[in-house]
């Protein structure tokens, strides 16, 4: 993969599952209100990361290509 991304995750939509703990437990915590952040916001490309991503139940969590903004999840439809 070679590139570093930019994580996100809308807290007015993650409703807490911890999906993404599971999936990427050095990427992701669970905050005191139950809901996700990323650990480090800028990161190196990882299938952990984007697999949590894509195993987020409701899509809260945002990957984008660092410098360009490009999106890696969710894709451009």
């Amino acid at each position: 993969m070679g590139d570093r991304w930019q994580v996100e995750v809308d807290r007015s939509v993650c409703i807490g599952s911890a999906q993404c703990v599971h999936q990427a437990p050095d990427a992701f915590r669970q905050d005191s209100a139950m809901q996700s952040h990323p650990v480090d916001a800028e990161t190196d490309a990882n299938e952990r990361i984007l697999g949590a991503a894509e195993g987020c139940p409701v899509e809260a969590i945002m990957i984008t290509v660092l410098g360009t903004g490009e999106p890696v999840f969710p894709p451009e439809d």
